[in-house]
């Protein structure tokens, strides 16, 4: 089989047809490679950009709460900004306008453009794990000598970011596909290295199937995941 995948012609019995595409697309010069690497880049900027956008939501969530009018106006325009446009003009503002001519490299581009886009939408997410805690625990720890402060880094914050945690899971598989994009700066991610085999076989069909496959693999052991997640927190709370 190796000389069959070494060789520039495919083994007998995968000379036309869908085999032969399958041969081209996947198996010869170790196509498939390319598509696993892609994914290793998918995978790389949605866990580094939900890793940012947690940072940022919560942050951008506490100034919108804040009793500050100039913390809350910040989170407020920065809400609205990165949520009114979109990411992938985000993305090339960030590449060709605000780091260029820098040594950033375009996966850590990637990460930063898509984390900050990301805070915008977990804002509301931490937002509304916060309002959704009883205004009875922040009153009992009130009684129990705790500052403000005090009340949401002990009470408050653990409560909202568990009442956060399936949408930050959510959070994560959409990124995955909103990741699709980076190939306009140049990266190639698992959509980009199916577009360039489909340029260097000319079959459209076998490379992008492919991507498909892989990335409904993905989502749909994460959903899987997600879903045991909330299975054990619906137990934690009828406890």
């Amino acid at each position: 089989m190796v000389g069959f995948i070494l060789s520039a012609t495919p083994p007998p019995g995968w000379e036309e047809g869908l085999l032969r595409n399958i041969w081209a697309s996947l198996i010869h010069a170790d196509r498939w490679q390319d598509l696993l690497n892609g994914l290793l880049v998918t995978l790389q900027v949605s866990a580094g950009a939900v890793l940012i956008g947690v940072i940022l939501g919560l942050l951008s969530a506490l100034m919108r709460l804040s009793n500050i009018k100039p913390l809350n106006w910040l989170s407020t325009a920065y809400v609205s900004v990165f949520r009114g446009t979109p990411v992938l003009v985000q993305l090339m503002i960030w590449w060709f306008v605000i780091f260029v001519g820098t040594d950033v490299t375009r996966l850590w581009v990637a990460i930063i453009a898509f984390g900050v886009n990301s805070g915008a939408y977990l804002c509301e997410v931490f937002r509304g794990g916060i309002m959704s805690v009883d205004k009875g625990q922040t009153e009992a720890g009130r009684s129990l000598g705790l500052s403000s402060t005090q009340n949401m880094r002990l009470i408050i914050l653990p409560q909202a970011i568990k009442n956060a945690l399936p949408p930050l899971g959510n959070e994560f598989i959409t990124m995955i596909k909103e990741t699709s994009v980076v190939g306009f700066i140049g990266m190639v991610d698992l959509t980009r290295a199916a577009d360039l085999i489909r340029a260097n076989t000319a079959d459209p069909f076998v490379p992008l199937i492919s991507s498909a496959i892989l990335y409904f693999t993905v989502i749909s052991i994460l959903t899987w995941l997600l879903s045991i997640l909330e299975r054990r927190l619906r137990k934690s709370d009828t406890r």
